[in-house]
């Protein structure tokens, strides 16, 4: 039983023989002691005060009385100002919390109640949708390492979790690539140019723009207005023919298509690994498009939909409060929204899903509003139920990022680089370590650089817009990944110096200072900072939570000595103590997909 659930029932148990009170738990309103009073939790005792008709400072001196003379004697001493009762709880309480949370090996891990069917609930938590038309990109880096925590967050709090990815393969902005390749590339391969494919294809898309904007310059200087010299240079309109071609199954077209994007998933692949990100099930939007255009014909017969005069298929949502939506254009090619319903309707037949996230951009919020309503209208009943988990843009010191431009930060670069980072500013540390390797210290630069980086991101409210700063993100002082990496490696140095088991002996300390106190309590913290985090869909809340637990050690690291306490009672309480530290730091950051070096 955690800390919370021990006292509540201490408390239901007061107000019942003191007034006779049935209280439930939202009557039982718990929280951490104001550091200006003495005590480490407070009991709000203002639920109780009408029905004990006595005033708030005297209920709160019963109850703190009643659970002083409990059996338990949790409760060492306490102090009633007005309706708010500060709890200090005996020495024996936070052993026995110590050893709680030791011998509890899914400490941390929550439940959810089973469904109506008695199984567990399943989530689908959708995250990257890259474009095989360029590689992954910072923009890319946030969106996967959001979406990857999410998933193991919600494993940890009960949930069947069904990571998956929408490739978007297909549509206009692949052909640009496609034809750029087939008019510029002279055959290249990544083997022949030793490019990563995802990058190779991304340059083609570059040069597709480079070309175009000639041509659109060209037919400007002829006269013709912006909009119609975009409308009619010749490498747009090559495009979209190769894109009517690709819809109407062209095989020449096809195999192009099939052999570069296999260059762009080979390049994904190896980005996903050095992320630490993976998929159980992609989907791709060659295969889903076609079930979305049946679902929107099968809308324009039932009188969901209509179809203008130039033959492209609409859904007027203006009666819902938004606007019309494009289904279909005139050439009966499908839009985004039109993949998506397939996408969904196909999903739902793999999977029984129970909640369905969507890890996108919040520039894509009216997107997934008119996606649930159209699904909704279509007669599918999972369409209100959808989420979106909308994020905000990382943003850069010197602007957005445009991929058509070339102006992206590219996500395999910035890996590489805050790894070298890593291992510049870590080697006066590294090279101290005896008998350290070369592949041992890269090894370090590689959790170290890559924590830095994810933590970063991930420790910004997701919902916020951020402005990524490499060099901050890698101080090993501050709220950083790498001082939470190097807490750890400390903690792991002082238990192998140890040379012992850590534990506590059966003749237990009779007292325990504060700062112990304050550490086993912060440890009693994270299972309900697990279930913050999943109930917000929010990594930042455990990001918080590993550096308050980090800095509430080294405060006690500093203040008092482990290996050389003369007491082995209160030495082996430390050494138990920071062991238990360690290992939920090292379950926090596992939820963040954040590694920890045992040697720093």
């Amino acid at each position: 039983m955690s800390l919370e659930e021990t006292l509540k029932s201490q408390v239901r148990l007061a107000v019942k023989a003191l007034y006779g009170i049935e209280a439930d738990d939202k009557q039982i309103q718990l929280q951490k002691t104001r550091q200006e009073f003495e005590g480490n939790i407070t009991l709000v005792v203002f639920p109780f005060v009408k029905l004990a008709r006595k005033a708030p400072a005297q209920v709160a001196e019963e109850i703190g009385q009643w659970l002083m003379a409990d059996s338990r004697q949790l409760i060492a001493k306490f102090n009633a100002v007005q309706g708010f009762l500060n709890m200090s709880f005996a020495p024996s309480f936070w052993i026995e919390q110590l050893e709680a949370i030791a011998a509890n090996t899914n400490y941390g891990r929550n439940s959810q109640q089973p469904m109506a069917n008695g199984q567990q609930p399943l989530m689908m938590v959708e995250y990257s949708s890259p474009n095989t038309n360029k590689p992954l990109h910072l923009g890319h880096v946030r969106n996967n390492l959001l979406g990857a925590s999410i998933a193991r967050i919600q494993e940890a709090n009960g949930w069947k979790v069904v990571k998956t990815n929408i490739v978007n393969d297909r549509g206009i902005h692949i052909c640009k690539s496609m034809l750029a390749w087939l008019k510029f590339g002279n055959g290249e391969t990544p083997e022949s140019s030793g490019k990563k494919g995802d990058h190779l294809i991304g340059d083609y898309y570059v040069r597709f723009d480079q070309e175009y904007r000639k041509q659109v310059k060209a037919l400007m200087e002829q006269g013709l207005s912006e909009d119609d010299a975009k409308r009619e240079a010749p490498l747009m309109k090559e495009a979209q023919a190769m894109l009517l071609k690709w819809e109407q199954g062209d095989k020449e077209v096809r195999d192009l298509w099939a052999r570069m994007n296999e260059w762009v998933y080979a390049g994904f692949d190896e980005t996903y690994k050095t992320m630490g990100v993976s998929f159980d099930k992609i989907y791709y939007e060659s295969n889903t498009y076609l079930e979305g255009k049946k679902e929107v014909e099968r809308g324009l017969k039932e009188g969901l939909f209509y179809r203008r005069e130039d033959g492209s298929v609409w859904a007027n949502l203006t009666g819902d409060g938004l606007d019309e939506k494009l289904l279909l254009r005139s050439d009966g090619t499908s839009v985004y929204m039109t993949q998506d319903i397939g996408t969904a309707k196909l999903r739902y037949q793999d999977y029984p899903i129970d909640k369905m996230v969507y890890v996108v951009g919040n520039e894509q919020e009216y997107h997934f509003k008119v996606l649930s309503l159209l699904l909704d209208k279509l007669g599918f009943p999972f369409g209100k139920e959808l989420v979106h988990f909308s994020y905000g843009m990382v943003e850069l010191p010197n602007g957005k990022m445009k991929s058509r431009e070339g102006t992206v930060v590219d996500a395999d670069d910035l890996m590489a680089q805050m790894i070298q980072d890593a291992k510049v500013i870590s080697k006066d540390k590294v090279n101290t370590l005896p008998d350290i390797t070369e592949a041992e210290a890269n090894e370090i630069a590689r959790k170290v650089g890559l924590g830095a980086l994810k933590y970063f991101i991930l420790k910004v409210d997701p919902r916020k817009n951020m402005l990524f700063n490499p060099e901050e993100s890698i101080d090993f002082n501050g709220n950083t990944g790498p001082f939470i990496q190097y807490t750890y490696a400390r903690i792991q140095s002082v238990l192998r110096k140890s040379g012992q088991k850590s534990k506590v002996e059966s003749e237990k300390p009779n007292e325990l200072n504060d700062k112990e106190i304050a550490l086993i309590q912060r440890l009693t913290d994270y299972p309900a900072a697990v279930k913050q985090a999943g109930d917000e869909f929010s990594p930042a809340v455990l990001c918080n939570y590993a550096y308050a637990l980090a800095q509430e050690f080294n405060s006690f690291y500093h203040d008092y000595s482990i290996l050389n306490e003369a007491d082995d009672q209160k030495k082996n309480l430390r050494l138990l103590l920071s062991a238990q530290v360690a290992t939920i730091l090292k379950h926090a950051m596992a939820l963040l997909g954040i590694e920890m070096p045992d040697r720093m």
